[in-house]
């Protein structure tokens, strides 16, 4: 038995899809989060079903290419069930796609979810008369908090045992002005409207969307962020340095100084030693805070600030979803420019997007930056860095000129996030690092001792040098920025290894760290990154792409090196 779930974007329906299946699919408060379907299985009432999480869509028959994507799978695949997840309190925008997916004739179930938010409103649903009218189920759901989410898989298989459809055909002939119509009809006929009370959630947005206040509160907030992460980060990683240094000293205790087989052992305790100490004191509390502003509902409000932003480097304001998504991955991040409907569009997104340091790129930033200069330092470098990405948007924007139409967002209402939630989700997203990327630090590491060992790290260093010599770095810095094209932590784990100290400010200038710190955060992307925007846009695009991200490297390295000489 597959259940496909389907419905607007912002609806709840990846977060209903995570309560039963797990995290995997990213939950998130702003359209294009759910690009491509995701599957899993999940065991209801006894019984195994596929299910399917569909990306978001208003309709099946525009040429977007999510919605293009949601239409082909329900049109080629052997769905049982269709779940409509709809916000109960969008009604008659929700129900002119519900019309649509009755038209095709398969068992329909209507889920209206966030029923808690249209009582807040004074929004009373007559569910008995909507399903009268509709012809399917029609059950209230609440998925952020799981509640009626039981009751409506149960009924999916109690549907799927009687094999009942919905009863589209009236509607299959309606154009989408006149579908809308209907929907809005049906909307007022089961929908009240009751009291709405002015609650402290209205008030706030007048004052968090507000056309001045509204950006020096986002400022406000990224600031205290990057001041959270930070503190987070430089209480935990010194103890976990120093028992390292111990527990490092024990295990090679044993083997003769200097030997292959101690250098070999150094080097992958040495990558054991940074993904715990150097890189996890950072990205964990940078992931928690990531989730709780997405699970809050702050981050559509940062979208909707943006946007002016995006038009004046020539973007689509949906374009803002890649950014946003970059800096937890730059991976899912070029894979969000489908929603883009221009191929320019999501070219120059793409571009954008690799540009945004992704969590593995800000944990050099902090273990770096911020841990040796202070947060102040590190904020005014990510303040740096959306400069950079402005400026360059806007020459790539003028090769390409095109008008990009307005942003027309729904704002999810304020939400107070759940543990369950923001853990589960932080822990999707540092699974990666512990199942991807740890065992690529510990491998590279080896690698590196290896090279050392054989004295052949200097031909790396050799490749790397007409770039670190321009901007002012050691000629040991090579191998690491070379073997950071593999994973982004690797650039700051090796670093350590090939100056040969933990403790930077040894070995490196400020004005060297902020340039190291600069320059791994433009230059090309790690291999998955280009791996996907490869399978995206095309070779030719990841290989311009690849060549702006070293050029605007080198172009911002070299400016923070003459501001950092004069300053510092």
């Amino acid at each position: 038995m597959r259940v496909a779930l389907i419905g607007l974007p912002n609806c709840g329906k990846s977060t209903l899809f995570n309560q039963v299946a797990g995290y995997k699919a990213e939950t998130g408060n702003f359209s294009g989060t759910t690009v491509t379907f995701t599957e899993s299985r999940v065991r209801v009432a006894g019984e195994v079903i596929e299910l399917v999480d569909l990306p978001g869509a208003y309709t099946l028959q525009s040429g977007s290419p999510a919605e293009l994507e949601a239409a082909r799978y329900l049109n080629s695949r052997d769905v049982d069930v269709i779940i409509n997840v709809a916000d109960a309190t969008q009604l008659s925008v929700v129900l002119s796609l519900t019309l649509e997916l009755a038209a095709l004739n398969k068992p329909l179930i209507l889920a209206l979810n966030m029923i808690d938010e249209a009582a807040r409103m004074g929004l009373h649903i007559d569910a008995d008369g909507l399903s009268r009218e509709l012809h399917v189920p029609v059950l209230p759901l609440v998925a952020s908090k799981g509640r009626g989410v039981k009751g409506l898989f149960i009924k999916a298989l109690e549907v799927y045992r009687k094999r009942e459809q919905a009863q589209g055909q009236e509607t299959d002939a309606l154009n989408p002005q006149d579908r809308h119509q209907l929907a809005v009809e049906i909307s007022k006929k089961y929908v009240t409207q009751g009291e709405r009370r002015i609650i402290w959630r209205d008030r706030l947005d007048n004052i968090l969307l507000h056309p001045v206040w509204g950006y020096a509160i986002m400022l406000i907030v990224l600031y205290l962020f990057f001041q959270a992460v930070y503190g987070i980060g430089k209480i935990t990683e010194p103890p976990l340095l120093t028992l390292f240094d111990w527990l490092m000293k024990g295990a090679l205790s044993p083997f003769e100084a200097g030997s292959f087989l101690a250098q070999i052992i150094l080097g992958v305790l040495q990558g054991v030693a940074a993904g715990v100490a150097i890189v996890l004191p950072y990205l964990l509390p940078f992931l928690l805070g990531l989730g709780i502003l997405e699970d809050i509902g702050y981050l559509p409000r940062v979208a909707f600030l943006m946007d002016a932003f995006m038009h004046r480097i020539g973007l689509h304001g949906k374009a803002i979803v890649p950014f946003i998504l970059g800096y937890g991955c730059n991976v899912p991040a070029v894979m969000s420019t489908r929603t883009l409907e221009e191929p320019r569009d999501r070219y120059i997104a793409a571009a954008l997007a690799v540009l945004v340091p992704c969590a593995a790129r800000l944990a050099v930033v902090f273990g770096l930056v911020a841990f040796y200069l202070g947060p102040v330092t590190a904020f005014a470098l990510y303040l740096f860095n959306l400069f950079i990405i402005a400026i360059t948007g806007k020459i790539l924007s003028k090769l390409t000129p095109e008008n990009s139409p307005g942003l027309i967002m729904e704002m999810p209402t304020y939400r107070v996030p759940t543990l369950k939630n923001v853990i589960g989700k932080s822990w999707f997203r540092v699974r990666e690092f512990v199942v991807e990327a740890w065992p690529i630090l510990i491998a590279g590491s080896a690698v590196l001792a290896t090279l050392n060992y054989f004295d052949l790290a200097y031909i790396f260093n050799w490749m790397a040098r007409p770039i670190t010599w321009l901007i002012g770095l050691p000629f040991q810095v090579g191998v690491p920025l070379i073997f950071g094209i593999l994973r982004k932590e690797l650039s700051l784990v090796m670093l350590s290894q090939a100056l040969g100290t933990a403790d930077f400010k040894s070995a490196l200038s400020p004005e060297q760290m902020i340039v190291y710190a600069t320059f791994v955060m433009f230059y090309l992307p790690c291999l998955a990154t280009l791996s996907i925007l490869r399978r995206e846009l095309g070779t030719r695009a990841m290989l311009t792409i690849s060549a702006l991200t070293v050029v605007v490297a080198m172009l911002a390295s070299l400016l923070v090196r003459g501001v950092a000489i004069i300053f510092l």
